[in-house]
């Protein structure tokens, strides 16, 4: 029986890794280390493609600096947002910034975009899954009630849909993974292009 895929993370988050084990990859954890400022002359899409991918690369680097083996499997880097009405939603700085943030995402459709980026020596693949999410009509006191969770404070957009947030959405369209931060089917379809390099 064939081993199941591999991938050296380059991400911190436990979503990401729950996610890998779901669909059976084996993954290490890699440090990385990067500037993540927004590009404003660029579009939100091209902005959270381009984190995902310094990310992999950053890791990579750590990668080539620390270990002499060769890689047994590519390089993982996503990145999320949230954006309404082409403003980008990172994570909230504090209390009073998740408060604002879900105070505009009230009642409205917003879009979640997470970016992967696959990265060996030989090569770079990258995609954007893009999700549509609409939030029902948030009340003051649904949102000061979320925020006391403390579940908003390392979310992009300040809120987690596998969480408390669920129920504040009452219309998604597009990749239930890809909102929590890393799209299945995208990634499982982009390591197809490295099963000649990696078997």
């Amino acid at each position: 029986m064939p081993e199941s895929p591999f991938v050296y993370l380059a991400s911190q988050s436990p979503r990401r890794q729950t996610l890998l084990r779901q669909i059976n990859y084996r993954f290490q954890v890699v440090p990385h280390v990067i500037d993540e400022q927004l590009n404003l002359q660029q579009s939100p899409r091209l902005n959270v493609q381009s984190l995902a991918c310094k990310k992999a690369r950053a890791a990579l680097s750590h990668l080539n600096t620390s270990d002499s083996a060769p890689l047994v499997g590519p390089v993982l880097g996503a990145d999320t947002i949230v954006v309404l009405q082409n403003q980008i939603f990172g994570k909230p700085s504090d209390r009073e910034a998740a408060i604002h943030m879900l105070s505009r995402l009230s009642g409205k459709t917003h879009q979640v975009m997470t970016a992967v980026c696959l990265l060996s020596e030989k090569q770079e693949q990258s995609c954007v899954s893009i999700s549509q999410v609409t939030f029902k009509t948030l009340t003051e006191q649904d949102i000061i009630t979320y925020c006391d969770t403390g579940e908003p404070m390392d979310k992009a957009g300040s809120y987690a849909i596998q969480g408390e947030a669920a129920r504040f959405i009452s219309h998604l369209e597009g990749s239930y993974s890809g909102i929590m931060g890393l799209p299945l089917y995208e990634l499982s379809q982009l390591m197809l292009q490295f099963q000649s390099e990696f078997g």
